[in-house]
């Protein structure tokens, strides 16, 4: 059973090796002194800047967004408090690039629901959103809840006991707070900060649309427009490269102290901290970020579906394609959970029960791997399947692939996790009953991984059905999805068709997120604190 647990861990570390492999490939190609003009040219520093600061600003505006709501959600007496929590992590249902052109088409300075309800009180020019704080605001909205589900989790996990023995050495409330309880949440802010650092360098749709140039859109216009291949490569690799120092440096700020503690007073609930005449505003704020990220997207989309369905934009046979459109979101989603899922079992196995060298290295290619961009992983395959597998180029294995590569880490942080918490003697006991490793495996412990398994599956589907970057890239001629349609709808400036299929994919996204929410899975997506 080893040996058929190794093979699949060695499969999975090639797989997972491939993109960084022919990226170095590539650069072995350009050479070195063209690798380093391309890397020293201003025009690189520029969008290696720009990258920077849209990370640095979508994880400030996160932090000031999470941080406030999963205080209030753990901490106090906020009425509703779990609808404000299901609320808070529901704007992942959105991909950004519909967000934000919702955000657009709000509040665009010409022609923008906003400027037509202000024009009657006489304002006839308000800020023009795109841009920057476009950009920071279009990304941080939909993926501040990475950030408060860390947060979240952090604060539960801290017992009570710190935070009264804080307020025992006469530290009042705030100070026992930002003395005793802030420290420990540490891990889980430093992983969340990185979740939606990660996230804004990922995104391609956002940047497009705001017209900033980051390495997402400077790399996809030069492999389509002005098809610099040589350039692509280069900045492809020095995305790269920004990513993989983030992750180093992120590792490096871990300590060796105990965050964890024994819990000798079992189960105390913490100190819940009375909002008094600040209850209704904390509301407000809760309820605000909600009107943002998630009722003003559904809104936009809806009233431009409705517009489209009483003028005849819409035309004959569009919710045909776009039943066609869901079928092929929903298939390539399925088939990469189950891709993921089939590899990521074998190698938790041996990660949780014999951890060796080759299941380690998994474990750190698929770290590096959460974290390289969509639009990387695609232009390294694109190239590879061109060169070495004509066959597989833009066909539907090739992008199934490029999605197992994407999300294999989610997969495997589920099942890890599930089998981390079965109790080795389970198995050991029914191999004392006579059980080969294979009939204990199959009988006692995928039974009771189950649930675990389920989850990762849900987060990959989930994350699969709004990839863009890759989709765009590596799928099939005439293959579109939910995610790609309602890009080229948008770029088309076809408003009625960009909201069908944006309320599908948020149709079919919200349950999902509930499923996972019930089953309590999101402490396998992907980054452990």
């Amino acid at each position: 059973m080893t040996r058929a647990l190794g093979l699949a861990a060695a499969v999975a570390l090639l797989a997972l090796s491939l993109p960084l492999l022919y990226l170095l490939d590539r650069a072995a190609s350009i050479g070195a002194g063209n690798l380093a003009l391309i890397f020293a040219d201003p025009a690189s520093l520029r969008v290696l800047a720009n990258s920077l600061l849209l990370a640095g600003g979508v994880a400030a505006l996160s932090l000031l967004i999470a941080l406030p709501m999963a205080i209030l959600t753990t901490r106090t007496d906020l009425p509703a408090r779990r609808f404000w929590t299901i609320a808070g992590i529901l704007p992942l249902a959105v991909p950004s690039y519909a967000g934000s052109f919702a955000l657009i088409a709000a509040f665009a300075p010409r022609g923008g629901y906003l400027q037509l309800l202000l024009e009657p009180f006489g304002i006839t020019g308000i800020p023009n959103i795109v841009g920057w704080p476009g950009a920071i605001a279009g990304i941080a909205l939909f993926s501040y809840p990475y950030l408060f589900l860390t947060l979240r989790a952090g604060l539960m996990g801290i017992p009570a006991a710190t935070e009264e023995a804080a307020r025992s050495l006469g530290l009042g409330r705030r100070a026992a707070f930002l003395q005793a309880v802030l420290p420990q949440l540490r891990p889980s802010l430093v992983a969340g900060l990185l979740l939606v650092a990660l996230y804004a360098l990922r995104d391609l749709g956002t940047p497009s649309l705001m017209r900033v140039d980051v390495f997402t859109r400077v790399i996809y216009t030069s492999y389509t427009l002005s098809f610099d291949r040589h350039r692509a490569a280069g900045l492809a690799l020095m995305l790269a490269l920004m990513v993989i120092v983030l992750l180093w440096l992120e590792s490096r700020t871990r300590t060796r102290a105990a965050y964890y503690s024994r819990r000798g007073a079992a189960g105390r609930p913490p100190i819940t901290i009375l909002l008094g005449r600040w209850r209704w505003p904390a509301a407000a704020f809760c309820a605000l970020v909600a009107c943002f990220s998630l009722v003003l997207p559904a809104a936009v989309a809806a009233l431009w579906l409705a517009r489209g369905l009483r003028t005849g934009a819409l035309g004959e046979g569009r919710f045909a394609r776009a039943w066609d459109v869901t079928l092929n979101s929903v298939s390539l989603s399925g088939w990469a959970a189950v891709a993921v899922l089939a590899f990521a079992l074998p190698v938790a196995i041996l990660a949780a029960r014999s951890p060796g060298r080759v299941t380690a290295l998994v474990e750190r290619f698929a770290y590096v791997a959460f974290g390289l961009p969509g639009i990387v992983v695609a232009f390294a395959l694109v190239h590879a399947g061109a060169r070495y597998a004509p066959a597989l180029y833009q066909t539907l294995p090739l992008l199934v692939f490029a999605c197992f590569v994407l999300f294999f880490p989610q997969g495997l942080g589920a099942a890890r996790g599930s089998l981390l918490q079965l109790n080795p003697q389970l198995e050991e006991s029914a191999r004392s009953l006579g059980r080969t490793p294979w009939q204990a495996l199959r009988e006692v412990a995928l039974p009771l991984v189950r649930p675990g398994l389920v989850t990762g599956g849900l987060l990959v589907f989930l994350t699969a059905m709004k990839e863009l970057p890759a989709t765009l890239m590596l799928a099939p001629p005439g293959y579109d999805t939910l995610a790609t349609r309602i890009w080229k709808a948008t770029e088309d400036v076809y408003f009625a068709e960009a909201g069908l299929y944006a309320l599908a994919m948020m149709l079919i996204c919200g349950p999902l997120i509930l499923a996972v929410i019930r089953r309590g899975g999101w402490a396998g997506i992907g980054l452990k604190p």
